[in-house]
């Protein structure tokens, strides 16, 4: 999933939201449509099987979660319909779009960003294997939803090197 987002600066993922607890806000699809209208930068659409959904992994890598309103008798569609009710959404003209434009790290600098925060707290002793796992996928939703423009990245990548450095070399 890395690979597939890498180049997105946004990935809104789709959900049924009935089975699990996301942990990311989930909003209307109409809601989300206007975010990736607005967007400037390549943007992702992450969907799941129609059996399962998305895994809790591939929602780590999601900035939000988008469900599409139906009724309680049938609580999720089909892939294809899901798919092309998303697509009509995201080409609907939005008279009231007044989003302000940023430009936004892509898939690959929130994910080295993520790594290097990661490393940062193993080598702090904020983590431990135990919970590396799961504290990696928090790591990586807190960073996609802090919305952070791409000439930020480079700043917050030295500030984490220098912290990373300081914590091996201060033993």
């Amino acid at each position: 999933m890395a690979e597939a987002t890498a180049d997105c600066s946004l990935v809104v993922g789709t959900t049924a939201a009935q089975r699990r607890v996301a942990q990311h806000p989930t909003e209307r699809l109409e809601t989300g449509a206007i975010r990736v209208r607005g967007h400037i930068g390549r943007v992702g659409l992450m969907f799941g099987s129609e059996k399962f959904g998305l895994s809790n992994d591939d929602m780590s890598f999601c900035h939000a979660l988008v469900r599409i309103p139906t009724s309680p008798e049938t609580p999720s569609m089909n892939l294809g319909q899901a798919v092309a009710v998303c697509l009509y959404e995201l080409i609907r003209e939005d008279h009231e779009l007044k989003a302000t434009r940023f430009d936004p790290i892509v898939g690959a600098d929130a994910e080295q960003l993520t790594t290097m925060l990661h490393e940062a707290l193993d080598a702090s002793g904020y983590t431990n294997r135990i919970t590396a796992t799961s504290t990696e996928r928090k790591i990586r939703r807190w960073i996609r939803r802090l919305r952070i423009q791409k000439k930020d990245a480079p700043l917050l990548l030295g500030i984490l090197r220098q912290i990373i450095w300081k914590f091996r070399n201060s033993a």
